[in-house]
């Protein structure tokens, strides 16, 4: 029964069991728009459908572009019109299947009342400018700008979080709603997933910009949206930022008013938070004391921020602390045999190649490629001396580049085991009373995402983890002095021992017994006492 519960508590994405016998629009409905059935594909759908809007987005973005929408006009074309069919076929399956959602199913007209609902006229407004081009001659410039009426469609996933997120956060300050909004809490839910994933899109979008801006064609034509979405880029990070420092001390270690706030900026997210900002800011003020263009490409700092967002880095930062002595010790070894090696090529090769080997910090440069086994050959020695020790360092510089390698290899998998044997020991305490609460179920969820443990895995250590309570709780298979260190065990174990004596007493020839007990020197007389006392008690009634 325990192991039923937790699957339900911590398996999400499980399968949906729907019976075939239901009605084919109960049926449907319950596959595709029932948001309280786990394992259909109503979060599915909500998804891509929300990819295609934000998609729209650029695709109106970018038809601005005269250059870029003249060459491209076509697949445009095709775009809208694949969007629209999407969108219409959307329309009509809910406008279909309304007479099963709670919402509508107690009226009498349910679709009448679909219709008219909000949600329903935006999504008839996602589509209705598509088809009014058919029918009324309407310029293709408003056409676009009303084909932006779309992004009203993520309304539809925006206000069932924001609704999940008040009742959650019933009687909390601001601070703290703030901080459940922010930080990973029991308190954000959906609405704390989808601001995740939108400050992701956001620094994935900026990151983009900043590469493509580097080619010369593509700033060329976007320049002005590349300055208007870094603007909007950073006054996002510049808010995410401000809310991290503001609600910071609702969060356990940061309490503190400003000894919190200050230790969290003083963190490393932090400062890559205020990295991500730093450079726009700075040329904006300071433009005209210096020239600080080439604080642009820092923008690509940006992509940091996803590190708080995955569990890799974490468990790396772990290997690294761990096995930093050794890492230490192989770095200076290698450092050792550069120096040694550039100077050896420096004494070989200056007078050959004075040009080259002009001195011992630019044959330094040689002796890293050389051991790296990268070998440019923008620099090789000519002498037999020089390529005889070129051709011993490189095969030494196979096995000595190769060390770091493998032990942050060997060490990232076994710190993977450690975690998982931390989350196993984690579930032993939590078996401890038998139930497994919603704050713990949600603690096993973010740990299994972050040691990348599948359903199945999930289940395996939660079944390792029961039968090894199981086996903890059989108090007749531990030590003798394990028992009495426990109170409770030692009572159970005394409990036990006295059922055996009585299923002795049961299953022994009486008499025979008898005879043997009074030999001498085969019990004591407390023994036998003791005996008699449990046989008395078992004794039937005369």
């Amino acid at each position: 029964m325990l192991t039923n519960d937790l699957e339900a508590q911590l398996i999400t994405d499980k399968e949906a069991h729907i019976s075939g016998d239901l009605p084919f629009r109960e049926w449907m409905y319950a596959w595709l728009l029932n948001p309280h059935i786990e394992g259909n594909y109503q979060k599915t759908i909500d998804r891509w459908i929300g990819i295609l809007i934000v998609a729209n987005l650029f695709v109106l973005m970018f038809e601005q572009i005269p250059a870029i929408f003249e060459v491209y006009e076509r697949w445009f074309h095709y775009f809208d019109l694949v969007s629209v069919v999407i969108f219409t076929i959307e329309y009509l399956v809910r406008f279909y299947l309304a007479p099963e959602d709670e919402e509508f199913k107690k009226h009498r007209f349910a679709r009448a009342r679909y219709v008219g609902s909000p949600f329903a006229i935006i999504d008839l407004v996602a589509i209705l400018p598509f088809f009014l081009q058919a029918f009324i001659s309407i310029d293709l410039r408003y056409l676009r700008f009303l084909r932006l009426l779309r992004i009203l469609k993520l309304f539809r996933v925006l206000i069932p979080a924001y609704k999940e997120f008040v009742i959650a956060n019933q009687g909390r300050t601001f601070r703290q709603r703030v901080h459940a909004l922010v930080f990973p809490s029991a308190y954000g839910g959906t609405l704390h997933t989808l601001y995740d994933s939108f400050i992701v899109v956001w620094v994935i979008v900026s990151v983009l910009a900043v590469i493509l801006e580097s080619v010369q064609s593509i700033h060329y034509l976007l320049s002005m949206e590349f300055l208007i979405l870094d603007a909007i880029a950073v006054s996002i990070f510049t808010v995410e930022y401000c809310l991290r420092l503001y609600c910071c001390v609702e969060e356990p270690g940061y309490q503190k008013a400003i000894g919190g706030r200050i230790k969290l900026a003083k963190s490393t997210s932090a400062i890559i938070d205020l990295l991500a900002i730093a450079p726009f800011f700075l040329e904006v003020f300071l433009h005209h004391l210096f020239d600080l263009r080439f604080m642009r490409v820092f923008r690509l700092l940006r992509l940091l921020k996803l590190t708080r967002y995955t569990g890799a880095t974490q468990s790396l930062s772990k290997v690294v602390a761990r096995e930093w002595p050794i890492m230490a010790a192989s770095a200076f070894i290698m450092l050792l045999l550069v120096v040694m090696t550039a100077s050896l090529g420096y004494l070989f090769e200056h007078e050959a190649q004075p040009e080259k080997f002009e001195n011992i910090p630019q044959s330094i440069y040689w002796a890293v490629i050389t051991l790296a086994s990268v070998g440019y050959g923008d620099i090789s020695p000519i002498t037999p001396a020089g390529r005889a020790m070129t051709i011993v360092l490189a095969l030494i510089g196979i096995g000595i580049f190769a060390i770091p390698a493998a032990l942050l290899s060997s060490a990232f998998s076994d710190q993977l085991k450690m975690d998982r044997e931390a989350l196993v020991n984690k579930l032993y305490e939590m078996l401890a009373d038998g139930n497994i609460d919603h704050k713990e179920a949600e603690y096993i969820k973010t740990e299994s995402k972050r040691l990348h443990l599948s359903d199945d895995e999930v289940k395996i250590l939660i079944e390792r983890a029961k039968r090894e309570r199981e086996l903890m709780d059989d108090v007749s298979t531990l030590p003798l002095h394990k028992i009495a260190a426990n109170p409770e065990h030692a009572i159970e174990h005394y409990k036990y021992l006295l059922g055996q004596i009585r299923q002795l007493q049961l299953l022994t020839d009486t008499e025979q017994l008898q005879h043997t007990m009074a030999k001498p020197d085969r019990l004591t007389d407390t023994d036998k006492q003791l005996w008699r006392l449990i046989n008395r008690q078992e004794a039937p009634p005369a």
